[in-house]
């Protein structure tokens, strides 16, 4: 689907009282993911922000939240942002991701970080960005999975480089850059599948 297209889908599908209201769900989780080839990533940015503005033309506030830009807030936070750059260039790459991994852990680091931004903001829709640029030491359905709880009240739309892909024979699939094929996640449905 051409990219213009898909900004018009997006933005009936997002700003009709359907989506907002989370109906015809069946008491699923309203996630939503968005995917498109990664190599459309500058392209999706730019349509991203189009949508935001346009929506909330519409009156409908997003809250935007961008994976890698969190992270680094989380790390400065917790006052670790330096030293990370320091120890980056004399660490293997394993073990850099390994301490990242360990610092910025969805259930216990990112998504705490993620349930304040909801609680201090009046937003309708949650839109989740920077899902390439945390890849490897964050994966989109560990977030996912530890933001069932804590995101469930608005729907959240997870803008993602890759396919998402469901077969009776594997399941859904969540596949990063259109090349990892490991991280299985079935809660949430492809936002370019839904109506308006």
């Amino acid at each position: 689907m051409p990219i213009q297209d898909r900004f018009q889908h997006l933005f009936a599908v997002i700003s009709g009282q359907r989506f907002i209201n989370k109906q015809g769900l069946g008491n699923e989780i309203p996630f939503f993911i968005c995917p498109f080839k990664p190599e459309e990533a500058v392209e999706m940015e730019r349509l991203r922000r189009q949508l935001v503005n346009r929506l909330g033309q519409a009156g409908i506030r997003i809250l935007e939240i961008n994976l890698y830009d969190l992270s680094i807030e989380i790390l400065k936070e917790r006052d670790i942002w330096n030293q990370i750059l320091e120890m980056e260039e004399s660490v293997s790459k394993e073990q850099l991701k390994e301490l990242l991994q360990g610092v910025l852990d969805p259930e216990a680091h990112l998504v705490p970080a993620i349930a304040t931004k909801l609680d201090n903001t009046d937003f309708e829709v949650l839109f989740l960005s920077g899902v390439g640029e945390v890849f490897p030491y964050i994966r989109s359905h560990n977030v996912l999975n530890n933001l069932q709880s804590t995101a469930k009240e608005k729907p959240t739309v997870m803008f993602f480089p890759g396919a998402y892909t469901h077969s009776q024979e594997a399941g859904a699939s969540l596949d990063l850059f259109g090349r990892l094929h490991d991280d299985k996640y079935y809660r949430a449905f492809n936002i370019f599948h839904c109506e308006a």
